[in-house]
């Protein structure tokens, strides 16, 4: 749910879904009143709190005219662009998050029974491919709608957006029935396994019953071997001893004991089972009718699934202690990002300005990196830190990022405080590593030298944007 707050006085907050739901997959403003969300939010859901909070909607739009809407943002946490898509395809329905250069940064999880992943995070996002032909025109969506039914204050008024009161009418009440019939089955679900464990701990306490009503047994057990330790040999598993306990008084009781424990230890062993006996038969009452008023209440629970609101019937559940909440999976450290061979810089207009970390990572970066448009600098001269302005395919880049470019060259070369400086200018295509050469030497087969004036205020706006995007 998009939130749009007014931009100006007399205007009303307007609320806009974006459902990818596999059954309801839509797109409109929103009438009714919003349940706040309740539990943790997912990855995705996540990813859009940190980046749109705040943001401002530069545009929605239609992708080619396709079942594809596009929500663009400007002014966000991170100070660029950021676009969110909607694919309303059915049953593959998803939504994704954008940079500026429309890598997809997060994306909700596949739809179920769909093994292959299209949209997956990391690579840029492309959308499906376009239908071979166009469906046939047919009835007026908004005639196709059931009209939304009407009171008598609300038929005075009507809505602005008449289309999508309509398609929430139909579609929204469709998914809200059926996510009640999934909360619903979920809660029957997890009633009828408690009634299970309720149902095995009740038979468990009729062993516990079985076993203290021989309490006075294990006791005997332990005063006669208590009485015989002469006569009982180690490491025997049983032992027959006279048994007084009996009325004819020459009987004979058997004795089972442990072949590792000594006479003494086993009599000892025997008499603590005794008073564990003891104690399990108080408590029995108790567990017996907790175990019972719990089995109640859970079949009550049972025949008001299918007549109420899931969510209220969960509720009553867990505060009468009759279920557990729900264990939420310990969230995973997302994995370190891979380390890249450069650090990033801003140029005024937004581009990135790339600075090679080392030697090693120069090669890496002018070599496997820089595309064959890409602008590479590096002072003539001296050593020094490889750059590379970013410039797409078929553009010219803005002096004023060359001269941005310029300024960082010199800043990471032993160049760094001078007045004046050269730099090489060359295209990434330009740049060619020798056989055989040391880390960090190349060969240009083209570009010319720029002579610069280092201007400190420029310097100072170009570290500053550093700062602000990555950690070292």
């Amino acid at each position: 749910m998009l939130v749009f707050e007014p931009a100006a006085a007399g205007e009303r907050v307007l609320l806009v879904r974006l459902s990818a739901d596999e059954d309801a997959a839509r797109l409109h403003v929103q009438h009714a009143r919003v349940s706040p969300h309740d539990g943790p939010l997912g990855p995705f859901f996540r990813a859009c709190e940190q980046e749109l909070v705040g943001a401002e909607c530069a545009r929605v739009s239609q992708l080619r005219g396709d079942r594809i809407a596009l929500v663009e943002f400007r002014r966000t946490r991170a100070g660029r662009a950021r676009t969110l898509v909607l694919e309303l395809l059915g049953r593959r329905a998803t939504l994704a998050l954008l940079d500026e250069n429309d890598q997809i940064l997060a994306a909700l999880d596949p739809p179920r029974g769909h093994k292959a992943v299209r949209v997956q995070v990391g690579v840029k996002y492309q959308p499906p491919p376009a239908p071979r032909e166009p469906s046939a025109e047919g009835e007026a969506l908004l005639d196709s709608l059931a009209a939304p039914a009407t009171t008598a204050s609300a038929a005075s008024t009507a809505s602005p957006t008449p289309l999508s009161q309509r398609v929430e009418l139909v579609l929204g009440s469709a998914q809200t029935a059926a996510r009640a019939a999934s909360l619903r089955d979920a809660l029957r679900e997890r009633l009828a396994k408690k009634r299970a464990k309720t149902l095995q701990f009740l038979k468990g306490l009729e062993v516990r019953r079985a076993a203290c009503a021989g309490a006075e047994r294990v006791r005997e057990d332990g005063e006669i071997l208590k009485a015989n330790l002469a006569r009982v040999p180690r490491g025997a598993a049983r032992v027959e001893l006279p048994d007084w306990f009996a009325g004819d008084g020459g009987a004979a009781r058997a004795i089972a004991l442990d072949p590792k424990l000594s006479p003494h230890e086993n009599a000892e062993r025997i008499f603590q089972r005794y008073h564990k006996l003891l104690r399990s038969a108080e408590e029995l009452g108790a567990d017996e009718s907790r175990g019972a008023r719990t089995l109640a209440a859970l079949d009550a629970l049972l025949a008001r699934v299918d007549a109420e609101e899931p969510d209220a019937l969960e509720r009553e559940a867990l505060a009468a202690g009759v279920l557990e909440a729900p264990q939420v999976a310990p969230r995973k450290a997302a994995p370190p990002a891979p380390r890249l061979p450069y650090k990033v810089h801003r140029a005024a207009s937004g581009a990135e300005i790339w600075v090679g970390r080392s030697a090693e990572d120069n090669d890496e970066l002018s070599l496997k990196h820089a595309r064959g448009n890409d602008v590479w600098l590096h002072t003539a001269d001296s050593p020094g830190s490889h750059i590379v302005l970013r410039v797409e395919k078929g553009a010219e880049p803005p002096p004023e990022d060359v001269l941005d470019a310029a300024h960082l060259a010199v800043h990471f070369s032993p160049l760094r405080g001078a007045r004046k400086a050269a730099v090489h200018v060359a295209r990434g295509k330009e740049v060619h590593k020798p056989r055989g050469a040391k880390p960090g030497l190349v060969h240009l087969s083209g570009g010319k030298t720029l002579h610069l004036r280092v201007d400190e205020d420029r310097l100072r706006r170009l570290l500053d944007t550093r700062g602000r995007e990555e950690p070292d």
